[in-house]
């Protein structure tokens, strides 16, 4: 007889096989219901295909500035039929991976769709037809989130579709129209844009990635402009009629109507969390406000019952997904874990790309701190200016009382690789001096991450620095 602790994770996304592998780690005996693909949204629908169009569309952007990096390439096209086969197949990769990882851990993976009967447990509707009962001690709740489509006239219209959709469709259209200036929005404007498609963005907030740096929006914003996006800020939708170039978009701005029309209209206003067939009234487990409802330990308000990730509504990542899938684990397993969410990076794979830890300029001067800020523009990056990438900058945030670094915000090329070390300096309360006291490599574009944390001081060494 098996005596180990058990724990069933609903759900096979970021959180949910993360969660599992860490519970299987700790001893316990692991079951994964997983309804689809293994790999969730992230894998299959969202973060891992999208990049993979981001980096093509990033090396076509490349090849047509070739002269200007001593290069001469010509007669280049875009193979869209070749690209979404490369897509398929590294997403089937890593799949194939995540099934792997599965089996090696002595994870029993059921595929079908997870109901409770009680808080002790749940039933799996298979799809070849029955059910499969499954008790555990704990269970993990790890159903991710859906796309929400704004209550908009004509979103129902032949052409309007959403991110998975534009994963997909069979041709680069001649032009877009995109609901939704978040992260989704301008990745997918990036894309088309990269690859000829004339791109619109109606964004209803005062601006594009509101929750990043102010400053480095505006900036990604004037990039976007210079590729011909057009992007309208405070722009409220109102209805999509089949008219114009396919598609007629209807919009207030500035309190005119106005309208844009476009083959394709992507919405991509944001996602909720998806709960619909969980029946988690049977369990007891509180929803609010549709979210699952936990705290920092990833508990719900039955004891034996947690749940991470997109459902939770925290923070829809899916490097936040996973670390929370760790933290349930952890608790389940009889550590005492907590979630800290100071340190979680939020990243923008546009190009440049963006990224960004802690607090923004803004909200530190909210929160009543004394700031102090450190600005190093890529200009005077010599590796920024050997990848011909130097519209970018690097911004610190700080407290003038400790010189504590409260935010790492970044604009350039590999920015989604570089904040890491701001995401590490939050995490150990690092200081201004400690990051420009740590030797960077030259020539690499980390180095400006360094120059920054010295400009703060007034004491950058390949800029001019401020008088008085």
């Amino acid at each position: 007889m098996d005596n180990r602790r058990s724990v069933a994770v609903i759900g096979g996304g970021p959180g949910g096989y993360v969660a599992a592998i860490k519970a299987a780690q700790l001893g316990a005996r692991v079951t994964l219901v997983e309804k689809g693909r293994l790999g969730g949204t992230c894998l299959n629908a969202g973060c891992i295909p999208t990049k993979i169009l981001l980096h093509t569309a990033e090396l076509y952007n490349q090849l047509r500035a070739s002269k200007s990096l001593g290069l001469k390439v010509d007669n280049f096209e875009v193979d869209w039929k070749g690209l979404m086969e490369r897509k398929e197949e590294v997403v089937n990769g890593l799949v194939k991976g995540v099934t792997g990882l599965m089996k090696a851990n002595g994870i029993d993976v059921v595929e079908g769709t997870a109901s409770f009967k009680s808080p002790g447990e749940i039933m799996v509707e298979l799809p070849g037809g029955g059910n499969r009962s499954i008790e555990t001690d704990a269970f993990i709740i790890a159903t991710g989130s859906a796309p929400f489509i704004p209550p908009i006239e004509g979103t129902e219209l032949e052409g309007v579709i959403g991110s998975t959709r534009a994963l997909s469709l069979d041709q680069v259209p001649e032009s877009m129209v995109i609901i939704g200036g978040g992260v989704i929005g301008v990745e997918f404007a990036t894309i088309y844009s990269s690859l000829g498609c004339d791109v619109t963005v109606l964004e209803m907030m005062p601006r594009i990635l509101p929750n990043m740096e102010e400053e480095m929006t505006e900036i990604l914003k004037n990039s976007l402009a210079m590729r011909g996006v057009k992007v309208f800020n405070g722009a409220r939708v109102t209805s999509i009629d089949g008219k114009g170039r396919g598609l007629m978009v209807h919009f207030e701005l500035d309190g005119k109507n106005r309208t844009a029309d476009a083959e394709k209209v992507l919405v991509a206003v944001g996602r909720k969390p998806f709960t619909e067939g969980l029946n988690l009234e049977a369990a007891g487990v509180k929803l609010v406000k549709g979210c699952v409802n936990v705290n920092d330990r990833m508990e719900t308000n039955v004891g034996n019952i947690f749940a991470i990730g997109d459902c939770t509504g925290k923070n829809m990542l899916a490097h936040v997904a996973s670390a929370q899938g760790e933290v349930a684990a952890r608790n389940i397993m009889g550590q005492n874990t907590g979630m800290d969410y100071r340190t979680v990076p939020a990243c923008v794979y546009t190009q440049p790309e963006m990224a960004g830890v802690g607090l923004t300029e803004r909200q530190a001067r909210e929160k009543g701190y004394d700031v102090k800020v450190g600005k190093f523009p890529l200009a005077a990056s010599g590796k920024a200016l050997i990848m011909n990438d130097t519209g970018g900058m690097v911004k610190i945030v700080a407290d003038r009382r400790y010189d504590e670094v409260l935010g790492v915000h970044i604009l350039g090329p590999r920015a989604t690789d570089l904040i890491a070390e701001g995401a590490l300096a939050l995490r150990l309360e690092a200081t201004l001096e400690e990051i420009a006291t740590t030797i960077h490599a030259h020539p690499t574009v980390g180095e400006a991450v360094m120059e920054a944390a010295l400009a703060a001081d007034n004491a950058a060494v390949h800029i001019p620095n401020k008088k008085g």
